[in-house]
């Protein structure tokens, strides 16, 4: 049976869900399986047989089973506040027999309480102990810190887990969020002494609404701007009521500025004030009192531009600035940045082990991509290295530069105009604050680089002036970064080819001693285990050397990221059981890396079944070490790895994390130009771990 956590508050508006999401992660990283369940939700979040998708989705779930669990909706809901008014008898017994369908499916349940969304639910702590109680389930309280000292929130935790004892429940530990920040470390200590506690401090971007939800309160029309642009965060408010110079003085970035809609006059001067780099980014402004704004001054807003949208409202003044005030910010409907910073305040102020050793969760022994993929960050942030990115103008780098900042997995270079880069990443509602950006055409580097490289490409007949030019380019300027120990490592190729990526790279870094050729590897996540494919992206027929070298490097690879590695070397024949020039170079290859490398465990010729499945090793290859339980595939030719790779990834379901590129002097890898963000996410990772070795 599963292991279940419950997670409770005492009232509404604690931040119980950004604590839920931390604590999936920090599970996800560690166990094979973990579910969501919420025992109770409003009516339109059940899924019916005339509406199987439930027409107001648990926004709490959705963000859940995006962050680990790989189960469907409706499996994760239990009854309504409705059925619980009706026959709390029987709608605890539902909620039990749903959760008891997933702990035979899962290893660990995360059951996130109710809302306080329901105003005629009395006694709610009560019945969520009770829940907890008849489901086994340890609750961890998460209290509100704000507006409460140390003392206060020390009543507090001791009343609820009175009621909760009450009620035949276990509370193991508190987390006090959204404290102040001066207060943590007291909160901490006044708690500690009746079991563990944490304390996470008040981040007010957790809170904002998306400008979306704001247009929506006020019944509003985007007038001008970009629709995508309505999905920020919209950080604070400004009635823009007095004179045009005196608004310039009270801007923030992330504002909303409400104006009337009869003084064009402050329309273009806050669009103005956006489009400058002297003023800060805005998030939207609402125009007011239903007035039709002339054309001319609409083609003028639109003519500076910019994207920043333009919302118009019926409402007057004071009831547009009353519901815009009031309108709260749901983090479960919250943007990638609310997820990042979140999980970056879970990281930084919860001890992960010390709370899953609290709630008596045991690590599991297989990989799943999730925890893979986990494992990736945490290695990576355990030691930052400095990343350079060249494509800054994709808004795909700028949205992983922005997680791995937050979560502080590396420290970040961005190559392109600075202007144009945060302004780009401020209207997007990210914060890249803690980027260097560098301009290749102006840098204070262009010159010593191009000096270098005339220096490396001198047998080519490289001058300083051509190598200017050279320079210049984001993928050389990158390269030689890396090179000069100016950056650890580099990613691009997320909109440039493979080739420009890592030509540079053979040009300047070069390749390890004793490597002959550059080569790459996937990690090819199943639902329990890491395999490695090599080579998969780079060499379309390699030589029974280049071969040999493949399969070291990629031991290496393997060993680096905790896979032991059990290297096949695959042919279309096994043993000795085959011929031909195919085989022979497989055959070749294999005695080269025996001899070279006389510590590795390594079989070929190999056919893939009985490199993978024992019970044909067993009458295949009885007496081999790798047969029936390989790790690390090298295959024959591009051609054969490139398409076995792909066809394992969409059979199999596997997640293909790769290429990665090896044998480099130092590391450099490639994307694919239909990279999503979280696989930028992982490559970067990956990279920084590769030049912890390095070091």
């Amino acid at each position: 049976m599963a292991r279940s956590i419950y997670i409770a508050s005492v009232e509404g508006s604690t931040g119980k869900s950004a604590v839920a999401l931390g604590l999936v992660h920090s599970l996800v990283a560690r166990v094979e399986s973990v579910a969501v369940f919420r025992p109770v939700v409003l009516a339109g979040a059940v899924p019916s047989s005339e509406d199987p998708e439930g027409a107001h989705r648990d926004g709490v779930v959705d963000l859940l089973l995006t962050a680990g669990s790989e189960q469907d909706y409706a499996s994760a809901i239990g009854v309504t506040y409705d059925d619980v008014h009706a026959d709390p008898e029987a709608a605890l017994s539902r909620i039990v027999e749903a959760h008891q369908r997933l702990a035979r499916r899962y290893e660990v349940i995360v059951v996130v309480g109710s809302d306080y969304t329901d105003d005629a639910t009395p006694g709610e702590l009560a019945f969520n102990a009770r829940v907890a109680a008849n489901l086994g389930a340890p609750v961890l309280l998460v209290l509100s810190g704000i507006g409460r000292g140390p003392s206060d929130i020390a009543r507090v935790a001791e009343s609820a887990k009175a009621e909760i004892a009450h009620e035949h429940a276990t509370a193991v530990g508190v987390v006090v969020n959204r404290a102040d920040p001066e207060h943590l470390e007291a909160i901490r200590e006044r708690l500690a002494a009746s079991g563990p506690a944490w304390a996470l401090p008040e981040v007010p971007l957790l809170q904002s609404p998306m400008v979306r939800d704001l247009m929506h309160a006020v019944d509003g029309t985007l007038l001008v701007g970009d629709d995508a642009l309505l999905d920020r965060e919209a950080e604070h408010l400004l009635v823009a009521g007095m004179s045009p110079e005196h608004i310039l003085e009270r801007l923030y970035d992330g504002q909303v500025c409400v104006a009337a809609s009869d003084r064009p006059e402050v329309l273009i001067t806050l669009v103005a004030a956006h489009a400058s780099q002297e003023f800060p980014t805005l998030a939207a402004i609402v125009l007011n009192g239903g007035h039709d704004v002339p054309d001319d001054v609409l083609r003028m807003a639109d003519g500076l531009g910019q994207r920043l949208p333009v919302i118009a409202t019926s409402h007057d003044t004071y009831p547009t600035v009353s519901i815009l005030a009031n309108t709260p910010g749901a983090f479960s409907r919250g943007t990638q940045r609310k997820q990042d910073v979140a999980l970056s305040l879970f990281d930084e102020h919860v001890d992960p082990d010390e709370l899953i050793a609290a709630l008596e969760v045991r690590r599991s022994e297989v990989v799943t991509p999730l925890m893979f993929e986990a494992g990736l960050i945490e290695r990576a942030r355990s030691q930052r290295q400095r990343i350079v990115l060249p494509e800054s103008e994709d808004d795909r780098i700028l949205r992983a530069a922005s997680t791995l900042l937050s979560r502080q997995v590396a420290d970040l270079v961005l190559l392109g105009d600075e202007t144009q880069v945060r302004a780009r990443a401020a209207e997007i509602g990210l914060d890249l604050s803690a980027a260097t950006v560098i301009d290749p055409a102006t840098s204070e580097l262009l010159e010593p680089f191009a000096e270098e490289y005339t220096r490396l490409r001198a047998h080519k007949g490289m001058t300083v002036d051509r190598a200017r030019e050279v320079i210049q380019d984001v993928s050389y300027f990158g390269t030689m970064m890396v090179h000069t120990g100016h950056a650890d490592g580099m990613v691009s190729g997320a909109a440039h080819t493979t080739a420009h990526t890592i030509r540079p790279s053979f040009e300047i870094i070069k390749t390890q001693p004793g490597v002959s050729v550059v080569s790459s590897v996937f990690f090819m996540c199943l639902e329990d285990r890491v395999l490695v494919y090599g080579d998969c992206a780079v060499n379309p027929d390699p030589s029974a050397e280049q071969l040999a070298d493949i399969a070291i490097s990629s031991a290496e690879t393997s060993l680096a990221f905790d896979v032991e590695p059990r290297i096949a070397m695959l042919s279309y024949s096994t043993g000795d059981s085959g011929a031909g020039a195919d085989v022979e170079k497989v055959r070749a290859a294999t005695a080269l890396v025996r001899e070279r490398r006389s510590d590795l465990v390594i079989e070929g010729p190999i056919q893939y079944d009985a490199a993978v499945e024992p019970s044909v090793a067993r009458s295949k290859l009885p007496e081999s070490d790798v047969a029936g339980r390989a790790t690390c595939f090298i295959f024959p030719d591009l051609n054969t790895g490139n398409n076995t790779y792909k066809a394992v990834q969409r059979t199999a379901g596997a997640v293909a994390i790769g290429p990665v590129l090896q044998g480099l002097n130092k590391p450099v890898n490639d994307l694919s130009r239909g990279a999503l963000v979280q696989d930028i996410v992982n490559t970067v990772a990956i990279t920084a771990i590769q030049a912890q070795g390095e070091r």
